[in-house]
């Protein structure tokens, strides 16, 4: 995740720094049934921050994870949990969301339609650019809806 973030925002090629005075503070949306429901353990959330930590002590950027939930697959409650976030006005309100799961086709799977719904404006090329990056590790990225 670290790898695929810095090359598709630069850093990697071109290692200009975030502002020291910008913090990046990220929340983590985890979608899931099961993970929602305590019979499975969410290993993507921990992934995703995992990766978060890795990128901000390799950039050298001030990034930190200050928020993480866990949401069943369904449209209202991951709009919900977006806006949420998104409506804080304080300077601990999150800078950067970042979902996980219920991107495939199943029926369930609708996080990108809820994201749509919560949205002012949407960042399709860093989205294409991370899929295209993640192939690299991960060929069937490209089933993703993401």
């Amino acid at each position: 995740m670290n790898q695929i973030l810095g090359e598709c925002v630069g850093m990697t090629r071109h290692p200009a720094r975030i502002p020291s005075d910008f913090k990046i503070r990220v929340a983590v949306l985890t979608v899931s049934d099961r993970a929602s429901e305590g019979t499975y353990e969410d290993q993507s959330g921990p992934a995703v921050e995992s990766g978060v930590i890795k990128y901000a002590s390799e950039s050298g950027n001030a990034v930190h994870v200050i928020a993480k939930k866990i949401v069943p697959d369904d449209e209202s409650s991951i709009s919900e949990a977006i806006r949420a976030w998104a409506d804080m006005k304080d300077d601990d309100a999150p800078t950067m969301i970042l979902t996980t799961g219920g991107t495939g086709f199943a029926k369930r799977d609708v996080t990108p339609e809820a994201t749509k719904k919560v949205l002012d404006k949407m960042a399709t090329a860093l989205a294409a650019c991370i899929t295209l990056e993640a192939t690299r590790f991960e060929p069937f990225s490209l089933l993703s809806r993401a």
